[in-house]
């Protein structure tokens, strides 16, 4: 049933946000484009690799339900700008302690954290592909995508505990389902970085190409998927998704609150709100 199908038959349908209205309300955050079905977005700061802040925070949870909304958008590419994934740098986001912060704030900051993993998984009920253009933090996202791809300078750190804090956002979940409760243990513990070679080896990535060929694949791949029907491609994802939606039922609130009681219980100044993602890679490294 088309658009116009669904316009004509059901009065009073209130239709869906268009592509040309959110993809410039989140412009900002994501360069988005759509051939035959493919909706791409590319995370970008000032059209460079993206730089994490709040205001990204709370706009990734909406954006997912905007694109799951939009019956155009049959397949999802996600990548990222330049020769960097994402960047998070807690010394910039946190203006200063969680616990110094009124209980509304702390509460916007855990709903945002909750809805952006959750609604990624339930409201994209569309195939989803992942092309990580190198290396950076927050690739639960791109664990979580049905398909992953990643160039071969990318690699997979989680650094929250090397920060002080607890892996609770999503990212230390993905990796205990992916690579085991003990390889995961381990370089959470360590803050190990998985590079992109080792990642296909257990499992966490599908395919390592270099940068030049990445996102040229990942077209290739939806542009595939595409040329099934509509509705295998639609019920094929929702069967490969049911163990995530399991997990995020089961696990996932317990990791962020543990997180989140970490985070509010530091009062260390040289803890969690100054160790960024560059201090605790250059450790692990």
């Amino acid at each position: 049933m088309t658009q116009s199908d669904i316009e004509s038959r059901w009065a009073g349908y209130v239709p869906p946000t268009p592509f040309e209205e959110y993809s410039k309300t989140y412009r900002d955050f994501f360069v988005m484009r759509r051939e035959g079905g493919v909706v791409e977005l590319r995370m970008h700061t000032d059209g460079g690799p993206y730089v994490h802040n709040w205001a990204g925070h709370n706009a990734w949870n909406r954006v997912w339900q905007d694109i799951g909304n939009d019956p155009a958008n049959e397949v999802l590419i996600l990548t990222g700008t330049g020769d960097r994934w994402f960047t998070g740098s807690m010394g910039r986001s946190w203006a200063k302690p969680l616990h110094e912060e009124n209980p509304d704030y702390v509460y916007q900051n855990l709903y945002d954290a909750k809805k952006l993993v959750e609604n990624f998984v339930t409201s994209l009920e569309i195939p989803t592909i992942a092309a990580v253009n190198g290396p950076g933090v927050h690739t639960e996202f791109a664990l979580l995508c049905d398909i992953t791809l990643a160039t071969d300078d990318a690699d997979f750190l989680d650094p929250h505990f090397l920060a002080g804090t607890t892996p609770g956002d999503g990212l230390g979940m993905a990796l205990q389902a992916l690579m085991g409760t003990k390889r995961a243990a381990y370089h959470i513990y360590e803050g190990r970085s998985i590079p992109a070679q080792t990642a296909l080896e257990l499992g966490l990535v599908n395919e390592v190409l270099p940068r030049e060929d990445l996102t040229g694949r990942a077209w290739e791949i939806a542009r595939s998927i595409m040329e099934r029907p509509r509705f295998a491609r639609r019920m094929t994802h929702a069967v490969l998704t049911r163990p995530w939606k399991k997990l995020l039922a089961e696990d996932f609130e317990f990791h962020l609150a543990h997180q989140m009681v970490t985070m509010l219980a530091a009062t260390d100044p040289a803890s969690t709100r100054t160790v960024d993602e560059e201090g605790a890679r250059r450790k692990a490294w």
